[in-house]
């Protein structure tokens, strides 16, 4: 079985599918921008205009998962599972009129999986700068 950097609770793939029944095509991305920071918005894929520094990290329920390059560079040895819960975050994204907000719950890819992306697993087993 392939490794996925990206995968996404059963709480949030029902919203997920419920939204994209109500607003057709949509893409996740994080950047880590203004509002609530890291936090994947949902949002209609053509109210996002996605350039070369946007890095497909997979797909969840359908929905491409964006990340922006520079975010990637911090986050690239990082597994994400996108979450949801309630309250209102401080994003556009499109769960936010039903009280809900997309949020990730991360953890540090283990050699081999980063190896199955592509990645230099040494990079994993370095020792903090002193």
């Amino acid at each position: 079985m392939a490794f996925q950097q990206v995968a996404i609770t059963d709480k949030a793939a029902e919203v997920v599918r419920k939204l994209k029944e109500e607003y057709g095509e949509v893409i996740f991305h994080q950047s880590g921008g203004c509002c609530d920071g890291t936090a994947p918005m949902l949002i209609e894929k053509e109210d996002m205009y996605l350039d070369d520094s946007d890095i497909l990290l997979g797909q969840l329920e359908g929905v491409n998962y964006y990340m922006s390059e520079d975010m990637y560079e911090i986050w690239k040895y990082t597994h994400i599972t996108v979450d949801v819960t309630e309250g209102r975050g401080s994003t556009f994204s499109l769960e936010i009129p039903l009280g809900l907000r997309f949020i990730i719950h991360s953890r540090i890819m283990s050699g081999d999986e980063a190896k199955a992306l592509g990645l230099p697993d040494n990079m994993l087993n370095q020792s903090p700068p002193e």
